[in-house]
This record gives C-alpha cells, structure tokens and sequence, in this order.
C-alpha cells in the first residue's frame, strides 16, 4: 500500500469514527452510554428535565452510579418491603449487598439512605432519595411518581432545588420496578 491510500484510509476511519469532527473528535461520554434506562424510566427523567426547564433550572445529567442505586432500590422495595411497618420507603432490607437499614419518619437514620451511593458504588458524594409506590398490587409509572411528587411540596422542593435543596444537582439517577420509582440526586458529579 502506498502513502496515499494509507492517509485515505486513516481519513476514513476518522470521519467514521468522529463524525467528520477531524481536528475536534470527542469520546462519548462513557457515563450516559453505559446507563440503561428502562422506556418508563426514561419518560420519568425527561419529565422531570422538563419541568425543570420550564423553571429555568439546568438539566441534570444522568449518573450511572446513582442509577444503579435507583434501580437496586426499587427491586429491593418491591421484593423485601411492607408497606405500613414503621419503616418507610428510604428503608433497605438486610437481603442485599448493603447495609440494611430502617429509615424513620424522624430521619434518625437518614445518613444510611445518603450512603447507599458511596457504599455500593465509586460515587463520591451523597445521595439523596425520593420514592413512589404502592401496595403489592400498585404498578408505578413515571407518570404517577412525576404527578405525586409534583403535588408534594417536600418532595418537589427536591426536583427544582428549593429551600434545603437549593444547591445545584450535577448528578441524578432513575429506578422504575414493578410498584416502586425512586429517584436519586447527587450534589456531585459521577466520576466514572
């Protein structure tokens, strides 16, 4: 092969590779290529992005770290949790890699919910929970989730970063499973 076709062919791969941005070719962002939303945990993120462009707050990127938790969390709920103990929904059971915890309605053990991020993934800061669901009949969706915290002043001052929540989010993580949604919040960037 001579000097000519060997440039054409790294030309070629370039273009293929960059998408005609020679000079200025940028890797995917491995975080958002690597995270696997479900079709009804997309729609819930994109509600949320939504809602919160229309109050003029900036998009929340995706962190797969966080929705890892989002999502271990949800099956945890849905297999291990019962409704109407003393526990509520920020709780984790002992059947898990994980600390188990019971997260009252004082917050007494609120540190072992904003752990859950540092102690089951490389994400450096805390996490910060919202969730939705049901009896074992209930079947979460986006919408239903979206609408409940919307119309719920605590856990709306979590999506649009008001009152003890006014710091920015740099990360946010989405979980759907059968009657359970959670959504996960992170001051921090994910690091991947």
């Amino acid at each position: 092969m001579n000097i000519r076709c060997i440039s054409l062919v790294i030309v070629l791969i370039l273009v293929a590779d960059c998408g005609f941005l020679l000079f200025s070719c940028q890797k995917p962002d491995p975080v958002s290529s690597t995270i696997a939303l479900s079709s009804e945990e997309q729609k819930l993120y994109d509600l949320i992005m939504r809602y919160r462009e229309e109050k003029q707050l900036p998009v929340i990127p995706l962190s797969e770290s966080l929705t890892f938790v989002a999502q271990t969390h949800v099956k945890d709920l849905a297999d291990n949790f019962d409704m109407g103990k003393t526990c509520n929904m920020h709780s984790w059971s002992d059947k898990g890699n994980w600390t188990a915890c019971c997260y009252t309605s004082d917050h007494a053990k609120a540190e072992c919910m904003w752990n859950k991020p540092r102690e089951m993934t490389s994400y450096k800061g805390y996490g910060y929970e919202i969730s939705h669901g049901g009896s074992k009949n209930y079947l979460a969706t986006a919408e239903s989730a979206f609408n409940g915290w919307k119309n719920s002043s605590g856990h709306n001052a979590v999506m649009i970063n008001e009152g003890v929540w006014k710091d920015k989010w740099n990360a946010i993580g989405i979980g759907i499973y059968k009657g359970y949604a959670c959504v996960w919040f992170g001051k921090e960037s994910d690091e991947q």
